[in-house]
């Protein structure tokens, strides 16, 4: 069973780096699916298609982020700020799981 703090990360397929060092600081990590935006908690982006973000913060709640221009750890931390400041999720780093 899941531990209720695992936070799940929407990552747009050529970010493998950003999505190898989120699953490394205990994230889990979906590649970015439009029909299951509504169950992920954040959203990473490359940024390089305007279009492409748009349609992604209509469809989600969650934060998008744009990987472009910023390291893998860049974007965890800022996926981690961006967390840590939504009030409908649980404050603390992510659990791993077991």
């Amino acid at each position: 069973m899941e531990d209720a703090k695992t936070r799940l990360i929407a990552v747009e397929d050529c970010l493998t780096p950003v999505a190898q060092a989120l699953r490394d600081r205990g994230y889990a990590v979906t590649a970015f699916d439009k029909g299951r935006l509504g169950q992920v908690d954040a959203v990473v982006v490359s940024g390089q298609d305007e279009t492409f973000m748009g349609i992604s913060t209509v469809q989600t709640r969650a934060p998008v982020i744009s990987a472009e221009g910023r390291s893998a750890e860049e974007v965890v931390r800022e996926v981690e700020r961006r967390l840590r400041t939504r009030p409908d999720l649980e404050t603390g780093p992510p659990a791993r799981r077991q």
